[in-house]
């Protein structure tokens, strides 16, 4: 099962990239947000090229203590990734106020913690 929720919440945490170029992300973002709106769009969206083939590389990676101390690392992210957001909910240029967007950070941040208790539980039985 806990492997279930490392793929649920990877497809959750995919496809909140999808929504967060319709929600132009970018303009919340420190350094994307200072340059100017097309360069920052196209950067945001380049950029996830190479942090998605890095993360699969990762969480795919046939060395099991990398493969799942990455997949530990991104699940903690999932978590902590809802925490940003909801720090974020009251800025001016905040938009993922509607059901899609709050499904996909929410459903991914459930995921990420879905998965840690599975693998306490299984860290548990070994014991």
């Amino acid at each position: 099962m806990k492997n279930s929720w490392f793929l649920l919440g990877l497809g959750f945490i995919a496809s909140h990239e999808l929504d967060a170029v319709t929600q132009h992300e970018w303009r919340l973002l420190y350094v994307l947000r200072s340059l100017p709106e097309a360069v920052a769009a196209n950067s945001f969206v380049a950029l996830h090229v190479p942090l998605f083939a890095l993360l699969v590389w990762l969480t795919h990676h046939p060395m099991p203590r990398l493969r799942d101390g990455s997949r530990m690392a991104l699940m903690v992210f999932l978590i902590i990734h809802v925490g940003l957001h909801l720090r974020l909910s009251g800025h001016a240029l905040y938009t993922f106020h509607s059901l899609l967007s709050q499904l996909l950070i929410f459903g991914a941040g459930l995921c990420g913690a879905l998965y840690l208790w599975a693998a306490v539980r299984q860290r548990w039985r070994r014991a």
